[in-house]
């Protein structure tokens, strides 16, 4: 696994993410993901997390470290869709 992002990231670009589930205590935590085919990159630290509501829908927002780079990982709860959105 890669541990930095080469190409940045467009604005909104959706990316497959492994994440863990109802783990501990945590609701959900981003392990690494994946953008358009290319190689893994590993999620160093997830530094932050909150809920977002609106209307009908929760995004769960992660505010992660991708080695010594910043990036936010949103994940919608009504499309079951990730989002990565570069710092």
């Amino acid at each position: 696994m890669k541990n930095i992002i080469n190409n940045p990231a467009q604005k909104g670009e959706k990316v497959e993410v492994m994440a863990l589930f109802n783990y501990s205590r945590i609701p959900c935590q981003p392990l690494y993901f994946r953008k358009g085919g290319e190689d893994e990159v590993e999620i160093t630290e997830t530094l932050s997390e909150r809920i977002k509501f609106i209307g009908d829908t929760a995004k769960h927002i992660f505010k992660c470290a991708i080695g010594r780079r910043e990036c936010t990982l949103e994940f919608d709860t009504k499309s079951l869709a990730w989002t990565l959105f570069e710092a």
